[in-house]
């Protein structure tokens, strides 16, 4: 008989609470690994940053802890209706959805909960909910880099916090997310994409347009000094594609371990009442901490060195074209 160890990472309490909270909240389970890891590390590994100005790690490191603030902040309220409408559908799926639509989601399998294109048409909700308010979150977190910054660097001008406020009225969300999921075009989407890797492509997605709206708040934000603005800008731009590139390849290179501890997973908890959530959420996690261990650990040192040497660099050169001499010699190269 195989005897397991006595610390069985397959049947750890604590990894299953975290794989639920993966698979019910994906959006919030993100934040928080962000939150973890910008709070403490990235600004650790901002700041060791060599042969880089001061002031730019300072804004670096505010727009860290802002950025990661914010996300969990509004996430935490955000996630709260959707995860509690899709569990309400989850337990009552014949009150919210047409007897066609459960058919073609549940397919062959011997429910609907188990079901990977019903899992992704909830998942589109609970991680497309971050991509739907990523532009609002990071006008919140362009704003909330002065503040940061006069309170962790107490040599800038105070700046005044706004209050924010949020409401919500959750009690027809179920009904409403169960009409989008009626529709055929919802239903071509799943039959399309259920089997692709998701979680990764939308977590992706969500920072590419929460990188593009940062960058447009950010340039007009009048309570951060000029000087500092494009370091910051090519900063985040920088960490985006990092991420996003690397992210990738750690995940395809990890493909063949992430299925053996899957496989190991569900043989030890085959009677789980909750394994196809665990399985879910170890996809979740996954990405999320792929993802936010290149960006919170090791593309900070980089993006802070490379913004500032580009902005340097950008500056020599529009600073060449604006010579006198240069101006009048390329007017006679083009006549």
């Amino acid at each position: 008989m195989k005897i397991l160890p006595k610390h069985n990472i397959y049947q750890n309490r604590l990894l299953k609470k975290g794989l639920l909270l993966a698979s019910n909240r994906g959006t919030l389970f993100s934040a928080g690994v962000s939150l973890t890891l910008s709070t403490f590390i990235r600004p650790l590994a901002i700041l060791a940053t060599p042969k880089t100005e001061r002031e730019n790690k300072q804004y670096a490191c505010a727009k860290s802890l802002s950025s990661s603030l914010i996300n969990f902040g509004v996430m935490l309220l955000a996630s709260t209706p959707v995860a509690n409408s899709i569990a309400e559908i989850d337990k009552h799926p014949e009150k919210y959805l047409k007897k066609s639509t459960i058919k073609i989601l549940q397919n062959s399998e011997k429910s609907l909960l188990h079901s990977k294109k019903y899992s992704f048409a909830t998942q589109l909700f609970k991680l497309g909910l971050g991509f739907l308010i990523a532009t609002p979150k990071s006008y919140l977190t362009s704003n909330l880099i002065p503040p940061i910054m006069s309170k962790l660097f107490p040599n800038k001008n105070e700046q005044k916090n706004k209050q924010i406020s949020f409401t919500a009225n959750p009690a027809k969300l179920p009904k409403f997310i169960g009409k989008i999921i009626d529709t055929k075009c919802f239903q071509k989407l799943v039959n399309k994409y259920h089997n692709t890797n998701y979680e990764m492509n939308l977590m992706n997605l969500t920072d590419m347009t929460a990188t593009g709206a940062f960058v447009a708040t950010a340039s007009k934000n009048r309570n951060i000094e000029d000087k500092y603005k494009r370091p910051l800008i090519y900063n985040a731009i920088i960490s985006t594609g990092l991420s996003i590139t690397g992210g990738h390849l750690i995940n395809k290179s990890t493909q063949k371990t992430t299925a053996k501890f899957i496989e190991k997973f569900v043989e030890q908890n085959k009677n789980s009442k909750n394994l196809h959530k665990y399985v879910e959420g170890i996809h979740i996690a996954k990405s999320a901490l792929i993802l936010g261990g290149i960006y919170y650990l090791v593309i900070p040192i980089i993006s802070t060195y490379v913004s500032e040497k580009i902005d340097k660099h950008l500056k020599h050169i529009f600073a060449l074209f604006q010579q006198p001499q240069l101006s009048i010699h390329l007017t006679q190269l083009l006549v």
